[in-house]
Parts: structure tokens; sequence; C-alpha cells
């Protein structure tokens, strides 16, 4: 790895560096004050999810990687990974081969302690909510309406329901509650929303922890609370800055999911991104169903910005389990597989399309994958008048992926923009129907009795402007996990709905979605360990 400084001052920003040792370090938010952004932004998601696996991380660092060696002005803005699924059943999450993040087991576990700064904020909120609870403060909150769970950055299904304060009189006001996920937390989202310090502190006081016994809501700042966890993540507000393998600049900064929260890495750090450098790579969590319609309605509202090009990352491995293939045949060549999975990439075109991005589809390239199979993708791509490149960046770096580069350059827009789905001044349930209809391609939405009191909520408290966050699987575009390819004549049942006023937008609970992720029987927990001295099995 080169040493932070150098990677600094390729960014021209050397001297406001704040280094955590040698290899990573922060920025700090005064660096915005240089300009208004005016990089292009580069957007990278990718077809529905399969155990055979996609690589929008990989391809992300391979693609800033490729576009520094054609001598572009680079730097890859990317989520910060998980503990959860790190030691679950994904493992770590900066990337592989001669295209990832450095250095890679530090980002991946505890980094410069930003998740664990955004644990401790949600935390204290939750803290101090039990204690006003428990000396029956003003304004009083129904303890049967309290909306405030805590969090944890771990995959642990028995956290999803507790009960609290089982000690008797001195030990808090019993009462059901539960934990998400960190990357799920309200605090993530609102941290990656907020445009600084004092959009910060408005978004924190302002979330709704509770209502009282009339049904009026109570916020952070009613508990007093605000200060507090605004203290807690002043450090973790601060974009991060690391390398690629082949020593390209990367901000990593932000980690919600795009399942279960808005899947986008912090808009300061895109907009640091888009004022240091010419150009800006970002991803958006699992496909364009989730990851790229929230960065369209969520983190592009957010941040003020749009993009001038996105890529679509296909494989051929994904396209075949799509396609009815085995698990265990998907290293077997299979045309027909194949083309029978190619119905999932439309579907995702097909949205691309309708945000109307240019787009470029990037196969990225496994060792087992045949020239005829990659033949096949390329020229049924070719056949809609797209452009398709087979990238080869996890085996070769940046030099895999020179055509790639070469075509995003020449897709991008001088204008960034899209289209959108829906617009503030629908109503939330329309939200949800253009959702499911023009991005899932359903039928329609089912929405649960328990949607109804928080559709008048909304209302009542003059908030239906706000955009929709959908939790839904992630594999499937559907809300039915078994359905691959492109499912037909389906309906979305919205189980309920969350109002998450800090961040920005309303939570809507899909299926049987859990913002609390279980470990699976072999988690990968169990191949992690220290071996002279080195942290080993976090890959």
């Amino acid at each position: 790895m080169r040493p932070i400084a150098d990677v600094a001052a390729d960014l021209g920003v050397a001297d406001e560096l704040i280094p955590y040792g040698t290899t990573k370090g922060k920025l700090p938010l005064s660096l915005l004050d240089r300009g208004a952004p005016d990089g292009k932004l580069v957007l990278v998601t990718a077809i529905t999810p399969t155990p055979a696996g996609e690589g929008k991380t990989t391809t992300s660092i391979g693609l800033v990687q490729a576009m520094a060696q054609r001598g572009h002005d680079v730097v890859a803005a990317l989520r910060e990974p998980s503990l959860g699924p790190c030691f679950g059943i994904k493992g770590g999450g900066t990337g592989g081969g001669q295209s990832r993040l450095e250095p890679s087991v530090d980002i991946n576990l505890h980094f410069t302690g930003d998740l664990h700064a955004i644990t401790a904020a949600h935390n204290l909120i939750a803290a101090l909510l039990d204690n006003h609870l428990h000396y029956r403060k003003e304004p009083a909150i129904d303890p049967r309406r309290v909306v405030w769970k805590r969090c944890i950055d771990q995959n642990d299904r028995s956290l999803r329901q507790v009960m609290v304060g089982l000690g008797g009189g001195k030990q808090g006001l019993p009462r059901e509650s539960g934990f998400d996920i960190t990357a799920a937390s309200e605090v993530m989202a609102i941290l990656c929303l907020a445009s600084g310090v004092d959009d910060l502190r408005t978004r924190l006081a302002r979330t709704i922890v509770g209502y009282g016994p009339t049904g009026s809501p109570v916020t952070v700042q009613q508990i007093g609370a605000t200060g507090g966890a605004l203290a807690l993540l002043a450090d973790a507000l601060r974009p991060n800055l690391v390398q690629t393998t082949e020593g390209v600049p990367a901000l990593v900064h932000g980690g919600p999911f795009a399942n279960i929260a808005h899947g986008c890495n912090s808009i300061l750090a895109t907009r640091m991104g888009l004022t240091l450098a010419d150009w800006t790579v970002t991803e958006a969590g699992f496909a364009s169903d989730l990851g790229a319609e929230k960065f369209f309605h969520i983190a592009c509202a957010a941040g003020g910005f749009a993009p001038n090009a996105v890529v679509l990352v296909a494989t051929v491995r994904a396209l075949k389990h799509h396609g009815g293939a085995a698990r265990d045949a998907l290293q077997t060549e299979d045309v027909a597989r194949v083309e029978q999975g190619l119905p999932n990439l439309w579907a995702h075109v097909d949205n691309l399309e309708a945000f109307d991005v240019p787009l470029v589809v990037a196969i990225n390239r496994f060792p087992t994958d045949t020239d005829a199979e990659l033949e096949a993708v390329r020229a049924a791509v070719a056949a809609r008048g797209l452009t398709a490149v087979v990238a080869s960046h996890f085996s070769d770096g940046g030099a895999g992926a020179l055509d790639l580069a070469d075509a995003v350059v020449a897709a991008a827009s001088d204008e960034a923009s899209f289209t959108p789905a829906y617009t503030a001044d629908q109503s939330v349930a329309d939200k949800l129907q253009a959702l499911v209809r023009r991005v899932y391609g359903a039928d329609d939405v089912e929405l649960g009795p328990a949607c109804r009191p928080v559709l008048k909520r909304l209302e009542r408290l003059n908030l239906t402007h706000l955009p929709v966050c959908m939790a839904k699987t992630q594999n499937s575009i559907s809300a039915d996990p078994s359905k691959r390819g492109r499912p037909e004549g389906f309906v979305v049942p919205v189980r309920g709905l969350q109002l998450s006023v800090g961040a920005g937008f309303v939570v809507a609970l899909a299926g049987d979605i859990l913002r609390m992720p279980g470990l699976p029987r072999n988690p990968s927990a169990d191949k992690v360990d220290v071996v002279d001295g080195e942290i080993v099995g976090i890959e």
C-alpha cells in the first residue's frame, strides 16, 4: 500500500488529511467549500443477486483503476462493510482479487470506528428514552407507542424481539422492544444523508422516538438526546480516505443495507468526490430495483446530484442461476441456461431505461465462463442497442476493465439527470404503486391493516411529501425470495410502514423482510482467526 498521505496528495488534500495510522485517514468537511461539485458521477448497480455472485464493489473498484490507467482524475465513493455480513453469510465487502479496497481487513472490521459511533449514538438515544419513561418526564410517552429500538452491528435473530425493564421498579419500565442491525438504524441513514454538522443536528433533533397518550410525536430533541448523539457522531461525519489495490483514492463512508435501508454511501463522500476529482464512481447496494431506485429517489434528492452514467453488472453464472441452473452446475457451460436467465437482465435494463440514464452493461468475467456464454450475453445486449463489455478486473485489476472504462466515458452524458418513478406531491400510497408497478413489474401493492394509521399520521403531520424506502428481499424483484428471473403476475404485500422523519423517508416493510438478519448454519465467522499475529478469513 502507498502511504495514505501520498494518496491524499493525488486529490490535492495532503495538508488537510487527518491520518489514522499510515494507511487510512479522514477528510474534513471544509473541503466541500472549495467550490461547487462539478465532476461526473457514475453509478454501479446490478442484476438480482444470486449465490453465484455479481460483484458490484469489485467492478466499481476495477472501473476506477482502469479509468486511472487511462489518465482520468477519478475517485471511488463506496460504503463501509457491516460486521453482520462479514461474520454472517456474505463475508467481507471490500471487493476481491486485484480490485479491492486496502487495508481490506481494517475496513471490514473496526476501520475508523464510524459504525461503532453510529451504534453508540443510536443506543444513547434509546437509553435516554427509557430514562425519560422511568422518571415519567414530560412530554409523556405511551410505553406501548415507543418506536425507537436499540441496535447492534451483528446478525443476531435472538434480539429481534426483547423485553426490557424486567428487574422491578428500580430497573426501568417493563415494555416490549427489539434490536435492528446498525446498517438499518435511522442514525445510519441520518449520517449518510446529512449535508453537514448543522443538518445532522436538525435531522437528529426531529427524529421521532415515540408517541404520547394522545398520539402526538415525541422527538430526540424533546428527550434531551440531540447534543449527546451529535457529539458521538462528530468524527464519524468526516469521510474516510483509503486506496484501491492499485493505489487509486477511495472514499469509504456510511454503510446502510439496500434491502432494509437506503443502500448508498454518504452524500458527503459523494459530493467530496465530485469536488476533488473529475470522475466519481459510486455503487448502490443489491440490484436496480433496490439500490439504484433508492439512489435516485433518496440519495440524489438529498445530495443535489445525479448520475452521468450507470453501469449494470451481470455475470454468466448469475444468469444461468436465474435461468434455472442448479448452484452446483454453474461452472459447466450451458448457453441455453444463460439465455433463459436473460429476462432478469432485461428487467433491470428496462428499469434503468425508464429512469432515462446512459447505460453500459458490464459482464463481470469469472474464470469458468466460456467464450460462447459471454458472447451470448454480449450479442443479446447489442441486439437491444446497448453496449456490453466483458471485464476481467477481478483477475487483472484495472487492465482488465480498460474497455469498460472507455465505454463508460463514451456513454456519460454531460448533463447529469434522471427521470424519477414518482414525484414528491404524490401520496405515499401512490408512490408505492409507482414503485411496485414500474420498478418491480408487479400488478399491484397490497397494504396491510397496520399501514392505514401510519398513512393518516403522515397526513396529519404534513409529511406525505417524503420518499419511500422499501424494505424488501434482495433475492427477487418481487417480495418473494424464491422467485428468480423476471416474475410476472404478482402482488407486493406491504405489512407495515415506519416513519423515519430524521432520515427523511418512509420505510415500507414488504413481505417477510426483517431489519435484524440472522446467522446462517455455517457463518463466515467460522473461518476468521488470528494466525501469527495476522487476521485471516475475512474475504
